[in-house]
């Protein structure tokens, strides 16, 4: 399958000139590494999401700027959070002996039994930080939850085996998935403050960091 993503290198950085790149269905970007110059560059905004469709958000890219090609990833990615338009991207060199740190989405599959038996399942782990090789990193980590019970949960110790090719930069205890009884769920309307005030945080998304 084909990861090339053609860039151009942008020498313009003024506001009404990445407006109009936007327009023009492109996205302004930067490249960089440890061992590389800081490099803006511009992206066409269909190759981007058919290569994140096809390959992945950890995916490896064959990032080409001038004929040449490097091996990158996405680290970071700014969005409109209303209209959905990708508005800028951090591609990160990458050296494929070498481990990076991602963060991965956790996939949780199987439909549990406490579930079935009225219970409510709760997740609290949403994404794993890991260090792997680039082309080592899964685009999700699945947890089955089929087995749990009311009142079980699954914790990081019960899925490092599984994927021990990478390392999971977690304590084994730190739970996953619970599945509670129905009864010690909260009425929405007592965590309307607290959720006012995580909304007004806002959210920014880290998909992979340099080592």
């Amino acid at each position: 399958m084909n990861n090339r993503l053609v860039a151009e290198e942008r020498k313009e950085f003024r506001r009404s000139v990445l407006t109009k790149l936007r327009k023009e269905g492109k996205i302004p970007a930067v490249v960089y590494g440890k061992h590389e110059n800081s490099k803006a560059i511009v992206v066409k905004n269909q190759d981007f999401l058919k290569l994140i469709r096809d390959h992945g958000r950890n995916g490896i890219i064959s990032l080409e700027i001038g004929g040449k090609p490097r091996n990158v990833v996405l680290e970071d990615f700014q969005w409109n959070p209303i209209s959905h338009d990708v508005l800028h991207l951090d591609f990160l060199h990458v050296d494929m002996s070498s481990e990076i740190h991602a963060k991965v989405y956790v996939e949780l599959t199987g439909n549990a039994k406490g579930v079935e038996h009225g219970g409510v399942l709760q997740q609290s782990l949403h994404e794993i930080n890991v260090t792997a090789k680039p082309n080592e990193i899964p685009e999700a980590i699945e947890v089955d939850i089929s087995d749990l019970e009311i009142g079980h949960t699954i914790n990081i110790g019960a899925i490092r085996n599984k994927y021990h090719n990478i390392t999971i930069k977690h304590e084994d205890d730190e739970v996953i998935a619970t599945i509670i009884d129905s009864g010690f769920v909260q009425d929405d309307s007592s965590n309307d403050e607290q959720s006012s005030a995580a909304s007004d945080a806002g959210q920014k998304t880290l998909v992979t960091q340099g080592a």
